[in-house]
């Protein structure tokens, strides 16, 4: 709704209510409060129907007597997101108005403090003021805290969620203001399932900026290890190594993970029967275990990009460049975990799928075998079924004549059902023998 729209429609209520009062009626103050509650609610229609943003823009574009009237029927729990999109001068100009805070979104800055990574508490915007970190990390950050972040280190701060669809020759550059980019995948397991989070990395004056949606545990254990131990990073690319690092290492956690179900899977598979049940089961747990090994193995050659971005663009020091070898050790040794899991993966499922084929064997080796010994039965069937048979027991009762006639069918079939029993029985005898 434009500025203009508005004011028309306050206008318009503002009209109607000055024409209610002047107005001579029976019960005049309950019809002023019904009017005013419906012009409440159109009110409240249109706040709900556009975003902060839109809401912001309105707020700034409107006199101060209409922005006040729409900002008095905000709900609460918009408040703080539409101040954000509100200037510094019109935020003094509202009634009741305060500074907004950083809501849901988590802003962790870290500074050096005698040799550790210590944390600074943000709770709002003043919280910023004279800082010089080393460390600035954005979880679920909206877009005008961004650009509230961006703006007070001049700095721009992309949404991490926008940097998947970038080619991945233009994940890893350098701007011209010499701005450092990256943009990296992590791993995330939650519940049994992993996914890929995209991690948005900005090197800018000495500072690292980290944007994501989800709290990673590598960040978590990061955070814990650069507290706890002094001199465990001395600058904003050692944070940004150690955090490659520990991805590397969660990497190999999880396939550890990979190798004990695949264990339990193979144990099942290869020491007894396996039902059509059993098998789906298993090939939906293998398919699991497919695609987390393969995100595994996508984020780890994404993580050996990054480093050797770094080391190509002379961005380290000769320390830094040390670390970054240890790390693209590590990468190149799970690389032969990965592709050797993809193996045993294949290996698997073929002896899953063989069990299927063996089940599906023995159904259409009953049937066959029914058909074998049917087969004399129905011959004789259709025999007794000719006129022939008919001309040649009609000096015979029809009640022996068929009844004799399916008692034989039944011993032909007993026959042969018990001939092929016993050829099968000659054959797992003869076995042994030939192998000896």
């Amino acid at each position: 709704m434009a500025a203009t729209k508005f004011i028309e429609m306050l206008e318009r209520q503002k009209l109607v209510n000055q024409m209610i009062k002047n107005q001579q009626m029976p019960r005049h103050e309950v019809v002023e409060s019904l009017l005013h509650k419906q012009h409440e609610a159109a009110l409240l229609s249109a706040i709900q129907s556009k975003t902060s943003e839109e809401l912001g823009r309105l707020l700034n574009e409107l006199p101060i007597e209409y922005a006040n009237i729409l900002w008095e029927q905000m709900p609460k729990d918009r408040e703080n997101e539409v101040l954000w999109e509100v200037s510094e001068h019109r935020r003094t100009e509202l009634n009741n108005s305060r500074e907004p805070d950083f809501g849901s979104s988590k802003i962790a800055v870290f500074k050096m403090v005698e040799g550790r990574l210590t944390q600074i508490p943000i709770t709002s915007k003043k919280d910023l003021d004279g800082i010089r970190p080393v460390w600035v990390d954005l979880i679920n950050a909206t877009q005008a805290e961004r650009a509230f972040i961006g703006t007070h280190f001049s700095v721009d701060l992309p949404d991490p969620l926008g940097v998947t669809d970038l080619e991945v020759s233009a994940r890893f550059h350098i701007e011209d203001n010499d701005d450092i980019h990256l943009h990296s995948n992590f791993l995330h397991d939650s519940d049994g399932e992993s996914c890929s989070i995209p991690v948005a990395f900005i090197l800018h004056d000495g500072i690292l900026f980290s944007l994501r949606s989800v709290d990673l545990n590598v960040f978590k254990l990061q955070k814990k290890l650069a507290r706890s131990q002094p001199g465990y990073v001395t600058d904003s690319v050692d944070v940004l190594l150690d955090l490659y690092g520990s991805d590397v290492e969660c990497s190999a956690d999880s396939l550890e993970n990979i190798y004990k179900t695949l264990g339990k899977v193979g144990h099942m598979v290869l020491s007894q029967q396996v039902s059509d049940e059993q098998a789906a089961s298993t090939l939906a747990k293998i398919a699991d275990e497919e695609d987390r090994n393969g995100r595994i193995r996508s984020n780890i050659l994404d993580t050996q990009r990054a480093l050797n971005f770094l080391m190509r663009g002379r961005l380290l020091t000769p320390s830094q460049i040390s670390e970054a070898k240890r790390i693209l050790h590590n990468i190149d040794s799970l690389n032969s975990h990965t592709a050797f899991l993809f193996d045993k993966i294949n290996f698997l499922m073929d002896a899953t799928i063989g069990f299927i084929n063996i089940n599906q064997n023995k159904r259409i080796n009953q049937l066959t075998v029914f058909s074998v010994v049917f087969m004399p039965v129905n011959i004789l069937a259709g025999m007794g079924g000719m006129s022939e048979y008919s001309m040649m027991t009609k000096d015979i009762p029809w009640p022996l004549a068929y009844g004799a006639f399916a008692v034989v069918s039944a011993c032909i079939g007993i026959a042969t059902y018990l001939g092929l029993r016993y050829l099968e029985q000659k054959k797992k005898i003869k076995k042994p023998r030939n192998r000896s």
